[in-house]
């Protein structure tokens, strides 16, 4: 089963909302990259998001566009600077989504990809989609494809 990484939409600054929720330009790439997901017949069977609001709201948005029937839910571990070991073994039995941060998940990336998070393979951008998925002919992890809002 492939999995969906998404880096979370732009958000505001600090000084403008503690919480860092999405930016009106965050709001509008997150709500365009979840058209291009469902009109290209992206399915998936839930999301985990980070609990941050920019993650959560991220996740909505793509929730209301992709209607997951599992729905949203927070989980633990993808924070920015969480460590991504825990998910090294990451073995999902439907199509799952995770919406966090970065350095995180440039991170997971390269450990599913290379099995070391210090080998930087792709640049997410926010409000992007890399889907990963596991070879054909090997248990190692591969980027399929990866969707954004602006080239």
């Amino acid at each position: 089963m492939p999995i969906y990484l998404v880096q979370h939409g732009r958000s505001l600054p600090k000084e403008i909302d503690p919480d860092q929720g999405l930016s009106p330009e965050g709001i509008a790439d997150t709500e365009h990259t979840a058209r291009l997901s469902k009109d290209l017949g992206l399915k998936i069977d839930g999301i985990l998001q980070s609990g941050k609001t920019r993650a959560r709201q991220t996740a909505e948005i793509l929730a209301a566009k992709l209607a997951p029937p599992d729905g949203i839910k927070e989980a633990s571990g993808l924070n920015p600077l969480d460590d991504v070991a825990p998910w090294s073994s990451l073995k999902p039995s439907s199509n799952l989504m995770l919406v966090g941060h970065l350095p995180f998940m440039e991170r997971l990336t390269a450990l599913l990809v290379t099995g070391s998070q210090e080998k930087p393979v792709i640049a997410f951008q926010n409000s992007g989609i890399v889907c990963l998925n596991r070879g054909e002919f090997s248990t190692n992890w591969v980027i399929r494809w990866a969707l954004v809002p602006k080239l």
